[in-house]
């Protein structure tokens, strides 16, 4: 079965690609090779959300609000501005206080600007919880089971990106205090709790 990494690069066909890069305002190629970036760091964020039971409980249930029908109207969801509140606070629930250092380490690693970094995470955002949620449904997951998609995408981004492997490293000790068990336990918190489905 694909990985959720190949589902959402299947869905970001040229076309879509082409939206998201006016959305940026940068070219398709410069697109083209950000995205995979991007969408490790997210997946990373995700997975170390999800390593603990409390998170992988929170991340199940707010898959509710998300059966993966955006993966059907990518073309209508680029063209509504509205969506990037919701990738926002998408992103404030996996990366927490680690945003900033996230969109950071995005810019860096894509040479987007600060910006466009995190435009760019913020239109992946609700993408990859649609996957992530139309799998869950296809393949029956419970919050375990969510956990460990997650995980075993982290060890195909591992194998396959060696480059990004520091994106997937980006939250861990989330608030500085050194412990970072207590970071995890609540990266997937209120995740969406309230959106609408997407």
């Amino acid at each position: 079965m694909a990985s959720l990494l190949d589902m959402v690069h299947q869905q970001l066909d040229p076309q879509a690609i082409s939206q998201l890069s006016r959305q940026l305002g940068t070219d398709e190629a410069t697109t083209q090779q950000a995205v995979p970036a991007a969408l490790t760091a997210l997946l990373g964020g995700l997975a170390q959300g999800s390593s603990q039971p409390e998170g992988a409980q929170q991340l199940a249930g707010a898959l509710d609000q998300h059966d993966g029908s955006l993966l059907d109207n990518l073309s209508g969801f680029f063209q509504n501005n509205g969506q990037g509140a919701q990738g926002g606070g998408i992103l404030g629930h996996i990366f927490g206080h680690q945003q900033p250092a996230a969109e950071s380490q995005i810019s860096q690693v894509t040479g987007l600007d600060k910006g466009k970094a995190a435009r760019l995470l913020m239109l992946l955002a609700p993408i990859v919880l649609a996957a992530l949620g139309r799998a869950k449904r296809q393949r029956n997951l419970d919050p375990g089971g969510i956990a460990d998609v997650l995980a075993g995408e982290r060890q195909h981004i591992e194998r396959a990106q060696p480059e990004n492997r520091g994106l997937l490293n980006i939250l861990l000790d989330r608030n500085g205090d050194g412990h970072i068990a207590d970071d995890l336990a609540g990266m997937a918190g209120g995740l969406l709790g309230g959106s609408r489905r997407v």
